[in-house]
């Protein structure tokens, strides 16, 4: 479990082939220094397993279902990212409950910046469109942060934003100096592609609502069927 602050930008130093998946070098000093075999490390808001490692780096494993859904599919030698150790029993919450799985990968479709911040807007997946709301939580590279806007929910019978269409959805967050200097966002541009995690909350919720709304099909479909006879 983590909460999406920062606690160091590293490098990943080696790519290798591990069966269909990769093994990671990253160079992260802090994260290194007192990493243990078995443990969690968040690297850009995804969550792996340290194999091994050295006093500034460490080893993990990445399968290849996370290349194929993550934006750290694309990820190079040098490419830096976002880390972040697991969150210990007692700790503050400082961010928001993130689990370090990915939802689904976002474009950086504008950079607005300002005097002192930066606004990113990114697309968003329709599939997690119902998931983020204005002023809600979402985890950008790992990078707990609030939406400060949101695109609007497709009309009813508008006959845009189908399911699956994908179209126009995109949420917006406003990045503080901390932010900028602290992570990885502070140097995004037009066209990155960037790890997106949704409320863990909100899932919950549309899960349970999909199986209500089944219910209560199954329920007037077989009322009907009754009173049918």
């Amino acid at each position: 479990m983590f909460t999406g602050i920062i606690e160091e930008i590293g490098e990943i130093t080696a790519i290798a082939p591990a069966g269909d998946g990769w093994r990671l070098t990253v160079r992260a000093p802090k994260a290194a220094s007192d990493a243990v075999h078995g443990e969690s490390i968040a690297v850009s808001g995804v969550c792996l397993t340290v194999v091994g490692s050295t006093a500034d780096t460490f080893d993990t494993d990445v399968m290849k279902q996370t290349l194929d859904v993550a934006a750290i599919g694309g990820a190079t030698v040098g490419t830096r990212v976002n880390i972040e150790k697991a969150m210990p029993v007692g700790a503050r919450l400082g961010g928001h409950i993130v689990q370090g799985h990915v939802d689904g990968v976002g474009d950086v479709l504008e950079v607005r910046p300002g005097a002192q911040w930066s606004v990113l807007r990114i697309s968003l997946p329709r599939d997690l469109a119902p998931l983020v709301v204005d002023k809600g939580s979402i985890s950008v590279d790992g990078t707990s942060l609030t939406v400060s806007a949101v695109s609007d929910a497709p009309s009813t019978g508008s006959g845009t934003g189908a399911a699956g269409s994908g179209t126009g959805d995109w949420f917006e967050v406003s990045l503080i100096p901390e932010t900028l200097a602290a992570t990885t966002l502070g140097s995004r541009v037009v066209g990155d592609r960037v790890n997106l995690e949704t409320d863990i909350l909100a899932r919950h919720v549309e899960r349970l609502l999909a199986f209500r709304a089944a219910d209560t099909g199954a329920d007037r479909a077989a009322a009907t069927e009754g009173g049918s006879r």
